[in-house]
């Protein structure tokens, strides 16, 4: 898939507050500052359509961006570590509940994990909670870069074994990753 169009609708604190678009959606899900909005300013070729941070939480809110006018991407606020309180850190997981079992558009996850770090227990918990709720996703390991070249098969085996999903390696710097997961995408929202 080669992204020609790309461009920012809107932010929504809730599922109510999403437009239906009409078309299918795909949602981001990750830890905090794992590199989901990196990972849309690189499939389009814009560095500056999705906000990006070196400060976790900074994606409060559910971003959605037309991609082509052929589907919907929605960057989703960050699960993990993120300096805010309890109460918005519950609030943001309300809000993702909601919206993950209630949208209608939506056709795919993506769950993004740190290559370079083991899997952490919140990542497992929401492979666990998207298996319990039957919802269809995928695993993007991040920063496949950073990586010894040596160890990304294995990064990449381990991943699938843990989770039991089909896992792609994601890069920002090397795209030559990123063309399977682009065709699996466009397979999805067929």
């Amino acid at each position: 898939m080669i992204i020609k169009q790309a461009k920012f609708l809107k932010s929504a604190q809730n599922l109510s507050q999403c437009p239906n678009y009409n078309l299918p959606e795909i949602a981001l899900l990750g830890r905090s500052n794992v590199g989901k909005s990196s990972f849309i300013n690189t499939i389009t070729n814009n560095s500056k359509l999705a906000k990006t941070s070196n400060k976790p939480g900074k994606t409060r809110l559910i971003n959605l961006f037309n991609i082509n006018e052929r589907f919907i991407i929605a960057d989703l606020p960050g699960y993990g570590y993120a300096k805010v309180s309890k109460d918005v850190q519950n609030e943001w997981q309300k809000n993702l509940e909601e919206y993950l079992l209630n949208r209608n558009e939506l056709k795919l996850l993506i769950q993004f994990i740190d290559a370079r770090h083991e899997i952490q227990n919140n990542d497992i918990q929401m492979q666990e909670w998207l298996s319990y709720n039957n919802l269809n996703s995928i695993v993007v390991t991040t920063k496949i870069d950073l990586a010894p070249k040596s160890r990304i098969q294995a990064i990449v085996n381990d991943f699938k074994k843990v989770t039991n999903r089909e896992v792609f390696p994601f890069s920002t710097v090397n795209k030559r990753y990123n063309d399977a997961l682009l065709d699996y995408i466009e397979q999805s929202i067929l």
